[in-house]
């Protein structure tokens, strides 16, 4: 995956780290001449020292061959513009950090994935947003177990099938429970013969993590 991350502070340093250790191709951008050395002399990736907020610089980053975008900026401003270029460019993947909950509605507008609670601003969280697209919340249990929400795609895989006629086709992994659906605002407790509709809200207990064999199978193919 080639993925270009904006900002190297304490939250783009963690997303840099995670996404080099998995091997992807990253460019970072960063500003502040310090940090981008650093990150540099640190890590196997493309450093570029200047403002992001450039459509020359994003192109000079490799804009239009990118996968994935995260913008981690201290100003929503500056991570607006940045995600707007990302659509523009049609870079599948945004996600951006946000800093004003006011500000909210215009980044899913945009269709980014955007994180805003203390809880869920960090790294982690961001770089889980460019490697599970399908997830909307997720909560690491104990071990490898997570918790995480998704929201059933036009055309998914699970899409129109029960939860025994998904296990029957080895969709669901072991260790891995469909624990409730939100379907029309509705909670709904699934049992072996509730369908799985598209638009559904479905929360899943994954004994083994939210790996991409089980959240793939939420999107659309």
């Amino acid at each position: 995956m080639y993925v270009i991350i904006i900002g190297a502070g304490r939250t783009g340093s963690t997303v840099i780290d995670l996404a080099t250790q998995d091997d992807h191709e990253v460019v970072v951008i960063e500003r502040d001449t310090e940090l981008a050395e650093e990150v540099s002399a640190t890590y196997d990736c493309l450093v570029i020292n200047a403002d992001a907020a450039s459509k020359d610089i994003l192109l000079e980053a490799g804009i239009e061959e990118a996968d994935a975008l995260i913008s981690t900026t201290e100003s929503d401003s500056v991570n607006l513009m940045i995600t707007m270029f990302g659509k523009q460019y049609g870079v599948e993947t945004l996600v951006s950090s946000i800093n004003d909950p006011a500000h909210m509605e215009l980044f899913e507008d945009l269709g980014v994935n955007i994180v805003e609670s203390p809880h869920q601003l960090n790294g982690q969280y961001l770089y889980r947003a460019v490697e599970h697209p399908a997830i909307q919340d997720f909560m690491p249990i104990a071990g490898d177990a997570e918790i995480f929400e998704a929201t059933v795609e036009d055309g998914a895989a699970i899409a129109g099938l029960t939860l025994i006629e998904a296990d029957k086709q080895d969709l669901l992994p072991e260790e891995t429970i469909v624990v409730a659906i939100v379907r029309n605002d509705e909670l709904l407790i699934p049992q072996g013969q509730t369908e799985i509709k598209q638009g559904d809200v479905v929360t899943i207990f994954a004994g083994n993590g939210a790996r991409r064999e089980i959240t793939d199978i939420f999107r659309s193919t």
